[in-house]
């Protein structure tokens, strides 16, 4: 039964794959015209984690620009129309440490997310860009893991981290974090945070203690990011973890870890059209190097490819 049921999963994620191919696939079925085909598109991008509201939309929009005497969708067309659509809500953050202050990056998102390891990818990124010196921040103190994990890619990355027992109050942490950076003259703390979603109402508390003592601490002697990592392959609940920590908290840009230009690729978009959330870096492997800058037509090439 168990091993049924992996099956059935593994066989849903492969067909939701390669969105541009199924687009392809449906134009050949319907012929691109009628109110058939116009549900069969929906139908695929709420597949393909558009959300169901973004896909209405994203089709009503597609039926307005089309001119009745247009004739068929060809393929060519309808991926232009989607681009045409989708491609101005499409935002870009530039996280680039600032030369003059200290700045500080406050990661935020759920566990299990890749949160400590965007951490490291960071800032390994950083540190190659010539940054400064780096200090990561250990603010998850529920989990003693997740302290011992950020020591580990603090060495790996030749960071400095700070931290204190498991269980110690996480603003503490970060407070000590920029006390520390401060006097030893260095330009950049990444601090990790714990990600609690069972238990929302003390973890929207803890980060707005959080998010009021690094503002009080950095001053406009720094500059301040919130970062959300999101993990693609969850659909749309990263859409909801956005609602929620963009509504408590304030998200200045999005990182999208595990991404797989293949998968389920609508969440960036319905993430960027419904909260206008702009993305900084997609996590696209293991590696320290596979943290890569938003590009919003390369994402859409990428997501509409038909091969």
């Amino acid at each position: 039964m168990f091993g049924r049921k992996k099956k059935q999963e593994k066989d849903g994620r492969r067909s939701v794959k390669n969105f541009g191919r199924r687009i392809k696939d449906l134009l050949t079925r319907s012929g691109g015209t009628g109110e058939d085909f116009y549900e069969s598109l929906e139908d695929l991008l709420v597949e393909a984690d558009f959300g169901a509201a973004a896909a209405v939309e994203l089709v009503d929009e597609l039926r307005e620009n089309r001119n009745s005497s247009s004739g068929d969708w060809t393929r060519d067309d309808l991926v232009a129309g989607l681009k045409d659509i989708i491609r101005p809500s499409l935002k870009t953050a530039d996280l680039t440490p600032d030369p003059e202050k200290l700045t500080l990056y406050l990661v935020l998102g759920v566990n299990g997310v890749g949160k400590t390891t965007t951490i490291a990818k960071m800032a390994h990124r950083f540190h190659n860009e010539s940054s400064g010196d780096i200090v990561l921040a250990a603010g998850d103190t529920f989990r003693a893991a997740a302290i011992a994990q950020l020591e580990i890619h603090g060495k790996r990355v030749g960071a400095r981290v700070v931290k204190q027992n498991h269980g110690s109050d996480p603003g503490a942490v970060i407070y000590d974090a920029i006390n520390s950076a401060m006097s030893q003259g260095d330009k950049v703390v990444i601090a990790d945070t714990a990600g609690r979603m069972h238990n929302r109402t003390n973890l929207v508390r803890e980060l707005s203690k959080i998010d009021r003592i690094a503002r009080d601490r950095l001053g406009k002697a720094g500059m301040y990011r919130k970062i959300l990592v999101i993990d693609a392959t969850t659909g749309q609940n990263g859409m909801r973890q956005a609602e929620t920590f963009h509504k408590s908290i304030g998200i200045d840009a999005v990182v999208m870890a595990k991404y797989d230009s293949s998968a389920k690729g609508g969440l960036v978009a319905a993430i960027s059209r419904e909260l206008n959330l702009p993305f900084a870096y997609l996590g696209r492997g293991e590696g320290m190097d596979d943290l890569v800058p938003f590009n919003p037509d390369i994402y859409l090439d990428e997501l509409l490819a038909g091969d």
